[in-house]
């Protein structure tokens, strides 16, 4: 299926000796730079009728008409994969991502993945970049995710992404114990060695992560932590950083330590535990239609609450133990 956008404006004067594509990004803000600048070149976006460069100015009172028919961005397939809604209307669609769904086609997994999954529920979204996805959960993290439905929608929570409005809310479970919250700022960039890692290093990119304390163990630390920045795997390297990997991460955590004295249930727990102890809570943003802040907040899954359960009885009854 396609969709087809015609719209209309006049350059306002104030606007007038600047060029084109800059007008264009002023006068049509529910489109990203990028793809305006894709229109202006393929003669999708006239000035007065007629096709102009991208770098030309305009002098103001010119009107500028857009008629764009958007084709499919890719050839994934769609498949009836079940996920959890939370939320969805004309705009966006708010899901609660369950545990071992990969949520974008790669090299291994072209398909099964939530991306399959959201163009089988809503065909329309093949004509939206990545189907509408604006961020990324790890194929074992679980928890809130939001989608865009429309392209207007999907450039507005870039934007917000982008600059920082859109919060984000996780919940974790630590190996080792933390007396109190804190802040880990440290750069993150693909591992020099291992290119499916990543590490942190003084090229990377800025990541910042705040994390505060829920509940102690005497062994372990539950954890609320709030993302400030969107790095791949940020939460997971921040953390094997400060000593402190998360329960069940094979790849920040190294083998599983197993703290002494405990409860051969807890080690039981501990040594099966089939994933990184982290789930999406809580998400925050501006509607992209409303520009009204909403917010959605989900449970904790199953497997995350017997893990805190055996954590709590094992304190109680065994007291825990030093590493």
């Amino acid at each position: 299926m396609s969709e087809q956008i015609q719209l209309s404006l006049t350059v306002p004067d104030e606007l007038g000796n600047k060029r084109f594509d800059h007008i264009a990004a002023t006068l049509f803000p529910d489109f990203s730079r990028a793809r305006l600048q894709t229109w202006i070149k393929d003669g999708k976006l006239l000035v007065d009728g007629e096709a102009r460069k991208a770098k030309e100015k305009l002098v103001g009172g010119e009107l500028l008409k857009l008629d764009v028919v958007t084709q499919a961005e890719g050839e994934w397939l769609p498949e009836p994969i079940e996920f959890p809604i939370v939320y969805e209307d004309d705009h966006i669609m708010v899901i609660n991502k369950p545990m071992n769904l990969v949520v974008h086609p790669a090299a291994g997994n072209l398909t099964g993945t939530l991306l399959n999954g959201l163009l089988h529920h809503c065909p329309d979204l093949q004509n939206i970049p990545r189907a509408g996805i604006v961020h990324r959960l790890d194929k074992d993290t679980t928890g809130l995710m939001v989608v865009a439905k429309t392209l207007q929608a999907q450039n507005h929570l870039v934007e917000q992404l982008q600059s920082r409005e859109m919060g984000r809310e996780y919940e974790a479970v630590l190996q080792g114990a933390i007396t109190g919250g804190g802040t880990v700022k440290e750069p993150i960039a693909r591992h020099l060695k291992d290119r499916t890692k990543m590490a942190v290093h003084p090229t990377g990119k800025e990541a910042v992560t705040h994390y505060r304390v829920i509940e102690k163990f005497p062994t372990h630390t539950h954890v609320r932590v709030k993302l400030e920045t969107g790095r791949t795997h940020q939460i997971r390297v921040h953390m094997a950083h400060i000593q402190h990997p998360l329960v069940g991460d094979p790849t920040y955590g190294g083998k599983v330590r197993l703290p002494k004295g405990v409860s051969h249930e807890l080690r039981d727990v501990l040594r099966e535990f089939p994933r990184q102890a982290l789930h999406a809570r809580k998400l925050t943003l501006i509607h992209p239609k409303t520009n009204k802040e909403v917010s959605w907040e989900v449970e904790l899954p199953e497997d995350f609450e017997e893990l805190l359960d055996e954590l709590r009885y094992d304190a109680q009854t065994h007291g825990g133990a030093d590493y």
